[in-house]
């Protein structure tokens, strides 16, 4: 049985591989590291099928150093110590360190992660980690000061071109038939990028194809063989928080139909509808706030509505939602002010409650002063009376800033009313 067509076609030089020409072309970093023959300890970090592993393999097979591989997903924190020891022993005097290749470093606990950290800062191996998750998050902070980050993309248009054309012409089994390849855009659609993917459908095709005749590739013909959702994506990963972050910059940048579209990619890639709503929630208070308090509600309203529909219904509240939220005026105001007021709190610590303010339940209470001179607002005319609300020590302090939009000029009039200097300077 032969080995898959992602396996045969892996290149095992720089010359052929495809992509990635920020890291490996001409003059590049990597190129200039693996060409000189001396690695420091890197992390790759990438989508799915964008050539991680591949470039390790690359490193192993030019590098005349021992070169071990452990992947996260079946190795513990002993096959770590194993491979250290191992490492230690091959170890000669002035020779460079072998290599450690991790695939999927994001899996291991932080506990195998620690038991890196002494080999790696003491030389005994040069890590390279492979990762599609940010390492930021997944990989332990005395790690990742130890290693550089390089950040490979999806391959772009003309690298997954290139890469059908190599394999229909130098593939051992794929270029003993003639291809007709009329359209590709299913083809790189599907793909999403990742070279892995488009050769499992090349093989795919192939395999499905008529024992005789042209293979013909059209974008009919791939989506029938596929019969998937090219646009789903891992909810737990890179690719989920991009675009949740993409949509709501799109709404706090007032830009409705960017919002729509990034909303239209979560739906159609699976999002759980209920982190949408969330996120539209939180959009509401952060971003429209004071400046329309109507947002809110309207968030709200989506959010219960799209729990008492469910799919596919549900994407129209999500969209009026989101049209409205896009469209409204916007003020961060009240998020900036809790803002300044924690770093307040932060920074004086429990500064005690003023005695007139304080509640009263017990004889001992009203003896010792508590809620003494407190006055009731509403026995005033327009129902208030200008007293001190805040902490003896914080008493001109200001946390709520207006900002310029028809709503909160209202507020700020009615304040600059009630509070004279306090809110009109």
């Amino acid at each position: 049985m032969s080995a898959p067509l992602a396996e045969r076609m892996r290149p095992t030089t720089l010359d052929d591989y495809i992509g990635q020409q920020h890291l490996v072309g001409p003059g590049a970093v990597l190129r200039r590291m693996i060409d000189s023959g001396h690695i420091s300890s890197f992390i790759l970090w990438g989508p799915p099928g964008v050539g991680k592993t591949t470039l390790a393999s690359i490193i192993a097979h030019r590098l005349e150093t021992p070169f071990y591989t452990l992947s996260a997903v079946t190795s513990g924190v002993k096959d770590v110590r194993d491979v250290i020891e191992r490492a230690r022993q091959n170890r000669f005097f002035n020779t460079a360190s072998p290599i450690l290749f991790i695939d999927e470093i994001h899996r291991f606990s932080k506990s195998q992660q620690d038991s890196l950290l002494g080999a790696v800062e003491q030389g005994v191996v040069t890590l390279i980690g492979a990762t599609t998750e940010n390492p930021s998050f997944e990989v332990i902070r005395p790690l990742l000061s130890r290693c550089q980050v390089y950040v490979l993309k999806p391959l772009e248009r003309d690298d997954l071109l290139t890469l059908v054309n190599r394999v229909i012409t130098q593939d051992q089994q794929l270029s003993q038939r003639t291809w007709d390849i009329r359209e590709t855009v299913a083809l790189l659609r599907y793909s999403g990028g990742d070279a892995r993917k488009l050769l499992n459908i090349m093989e795919l095709i192939f395999e499905a194809a008529p024992e005789e005749g042209n293979i013909e590739v059209t974008d009919a013909i791939v989506s029938e063989r596929l019969q998937q959702n090219p646009l789903a994506y891992d909810k737990d990963g890179e690719m989920h928080y991009d675009i949740i972050s993409a949509f709501i910059k799109s709404i706090r940048g007032s830009d409705p139909d960017a919002a729509l579209y990034w909303l239209a990619r979560m739906i159609e890639g699976g999002e759980d509808p209920a982190f949408i709503a969330r996120r539209l929630v939180i959009s509401a208070s952060e971003d429209i706030g004071l400046a329309n308090p109507n947002a809110l509600l309207l968030a709200n309203a989506a959010f219960d509505a799209v729990m008492k529909i469910g799919w596919p219904e549900g994407r129209i509240p999500l969209a009026e939602a989101t049209v409205y939220l896009a469209t409204s005026p916007k003020s961060n105001s009240a998020y900036m002010g809790i803002g300044a007021a924690l770093a307040k709190v932060q920074e004086t610590g429990n500064q005690p409650v003023p005695l007139h303010l304080r509640n009263a339940p017990t004889k001992l209470m009203k003896e010792l002063g508590y809620g003494d001179g407190y006055k009731y607002a509403h026995d005033y005319e327009g129902h208030f009376v200008e007293q001190q609300f805040l902490p003896d020590a914080l008493t001109d302090a200001r946390f709520w800033q207006p900002q310029p939009n028809p709503q909160e000029d209202k507020l700020k009039e009615r304040m600059g009313r009630l509070w004279g200097e306090r809110f009109n300077s």
